[in-house]
């Protein structure tokens, strides 16, 4: 499940989240971009309504759950983070399991669950909008409390670079 960027204002699918899912399915694997209501809270009762969707209708989908992860970037990161960490149910979803991972990119959110997936994250040095120290700080909590983790600063990168191609942060 991939979410989209754009401040809880607008969803930013068209360069945040249909890019990743198309490089998912060109290496074989299932993404689904979320629409979301542009509200945090909102938008967190989206995503787990639609985690609940695909796992009701996985076997007419034709998809494994085992194993999914939560994506997203900037916003659509914080969203990730928040259903992955304390599950889709806490968000008016169905209970389900846990996200195997959550993957990260460029925001500055710190909220810890204490029940938090193994977590990717990745931001560019020169993000005005999430600080680089701040994704530092989260994942050495992580960390030190045992989640399996992974954090990479791209240097001289911005905000919101995707799939990062043309760029340091490509592959």
């Amino acid at each position: 499940m991939v979410s989209a960027g754009g401040g809880f204002a607008y969803v930013a699918a068209m360069h945040d989240s249909f890019p990743h899912c198309l490089h998912l399915a060109r290496a074989g694997l299932n993404g689904f971009a979320v629409i979301y209501r542009p509200d945090a809270q909102l938008a967190c009762e989206d995503l787990a309504r639609a985690v609940s969707f695909i796992f009701a209708h996985a076997e007419e989908l034709e998809v494994d759950t085992a194993g999914y992860s939560l994506w997203g970037g900037s916003a659509g990161a914080r969203m990730a983070a928040y259903v992955g960490g304390y599950g889709p149910a806490a968000f008016g979803g169905d209970e389900v399991p846990q996200p195997a991972a959550v993957v990260m990119q460029y925001t500055g959110h710190r909220d810890l669950s204490g029940a938090d997936p193994a977590t990717y994250a990745c931001v560019g040095d020169r993000d005005g909008i999430a600080n680089w120290r701040t994704m530092q700080a989260r994942i050495d909590e992580f960390t030190a409390s045992g989640v399996p983790t992974e954090f990479h600063v791209y240097e001289g990168l911005g905000h919101g670079f995707g799939l990062g191609l043309d760029t340091v942060a490509e592959g």
